[in-house]
């Protein structure tokens, strides 16, 4: 018995490769979603900051208007009543009111009343309400306030009625803080979706990659463990051959003697190299691309018996007329693994080596094989079904290789113990037809095959 540790140990580059592939591609799909993500979520909140810009200036232009529409001139001066009962001079955006003294000089007249948002310096009003005058035409700036921050100011100039000369501006002041909550809370928003949308593509590029690699994966794993059997079982039947022609070196008695060790350690490496390609085979391809096609089920168990090399071995066939839809040349390999089994392992406690009394049956779909051998229970199989389990001195994957073709075509491999000692093997090629069979002792008329 072999312990799989090393076959797991020779695939762990190729999956530390396979890993950091996936990892690689992985973070090649996030870093470009992010890089898509991180543009988007600028021109979001950009446009929608030029958007708050826009709609405070226009809230502040409009405010002007409607003020300069308020104000007027009489014998006695500038009257500015209008101001105080209009809802466009009260709260915020803050307006201001300066007008030009005959000195020339700017002096503020009239302030809208309301809680200071942006306090901003006397010099900064004037200025820009000079501006507005000398252009004729309104302007505007963002100037630095009081308190470091930065604060809108729009002037548009206001003329006398009848002179129609530029007397003064309508300053209005506004404060981006204002409408900055409902900004900041847009790029809250924006800066949550990107993260989660960048964790979304992550994981989903995880598993995108996963999947495509998987292909890739199970192959180099196929590779693998047929390249781990290989050398796993090639070992004895080479070890043979070459100890055979070592000692036949030194022997005087020449080659002959030791031909039939060298020949049946032959045909045990052709056993091996063909298990061990049609595990390949098994590992490498889906259950629908089975070569099916119908057959007669106990002709070819029949042709399998008949193949066996003449021994001292007892085999009997109770054959039932059977036609199946399987793979020929899987379910040959198939059954002469169970009968090479049996007859290595059938033989009775105390009977000579190659002695051993097999039994074979065909019903419907079942194949079973029966011996004598020390008996081999349904909790014992797992085991026995396992790469590089061999326990009798075996190939190691004959029984493995035999569950796999029986899983192949929708079947099952099972064993109990057969009544009176032995054991009772059923290889089912269809899950619906695992119908126990007795009785496995010699049929009358079905002599013994060898």
């Amino acid at each position: 018995m072999r312990n799989p540790a090393p076959a797991r140990r020779r695939r762990s580059p190729a999956r530390r490769r396979l890993r950091r592939l996936q990892f690689r591609l992985t973070l090649a799909y996030t870093l470009v979603t992010l890089a898509g993500v991180s543009v988007l979520s600028w021109m979001v909140i950009r446009t929608d900051a030029r958007s708050w810009r826009a709609a405070e200036y226009d809230e502040m232009n409009r405010r002007a208007a409607v003020s300069t529409s308020l104000i007027y001139y009489t014998d006695e001066g500038l009257q500015l009543d209008g101001l105080y009962d209009d809802d466009a001079t009260r709260g915020y955006p803050r307006v201001n009111v300066l007008h030009a003294s005959a000195d020339g000089s700017l002096r503020r007249v009239f302030t809208s009343p309301g809680p200071i948002s942006a306090p901003i310096g006397e010099d900064r009003l004037t200025g820009l309400a000079r501006s507005a005058m000398r252009r004729d035409d309104t302007v505007r700036a963002e100037v630095p306030d009081v308190r470091g921050g930065t604060a809108y100011l729009l002037a548009r100039p206001f003329h006398h009625d009848e002179t129609q000369e530029v007397r003064g501006a309508v300053v209005v002041a506004g404060d981006p803080a204002h409408r900055m909550a409902e900004h900041d809370r847009l790029v809250m928003s924006v800066l949550v979706g990107a993260g989660l949308l960048t964790t979304l593509a992550a994981g989903t590029g995880h598993l995108l990659s996963g999947r495509s690699l998987r292909p890739a994966w199970e192959s180099l794993e196929a590779q693998e463990r047929t390249l781990a059997d290989a050398a796993h079982e090639l070992r004895t039947p080479v070890a043979v051959m070459r100890s055979s022609v070592d000692v036949a070196g030194t022997d005087p008695r020449g080659l002959d003697p030791h031909l039939p060790r060298i020949r049946r350690a032959t045909e045990r490496l052709a056993d091996v190299v063909e298990n061990v390609l049609t595990r390949g085979r098994l590992q490498a391809a889906h259950r629908d691309a089975l070569r099916a096609v119908p057959l007669r089920l106990d002709q070819l168990v029949e042709q399998t018996c008949e193949e066996l090399s003449a021994g001292r071995h007892v085999l009997t066939t109770s054959l039932d007329a059977s036609v199946v839809t399987a793979d020929p040349a899987l379910v040959r390999i198939a059954v002469r693994n169970l009968l090479d089994n049996a007859l290595r392992h059938g033989r009775g406690p105390g009977d000579p080596p190659g002695s051993a009394e097999v039994h074979v049956m065909v019903r419907g779909a079942t194949v079973v094989v029966a011996d004598r051998g020390p008996g081999i229970g349904a909790a014992d199989l797992p085991a026995l079904t396992e790469r590089f389990r061999s326990p009798g001195g075996g190939t190691g994957i004959g029984l493995s290789l035999v569950s796999e073709i029986a899983t192949a075509h929708g079947g099952a491999l099972t064993a109990d113990l057969r009544p009176g000692g032995g054991t009772l093997v059923r290889l089912s090629l269809d899950r619906r037809d695992q119908r126990p069979a007795h009785g496995a002792g010699p049929v009358p008329g079905r002599g013994p095959a060898s």
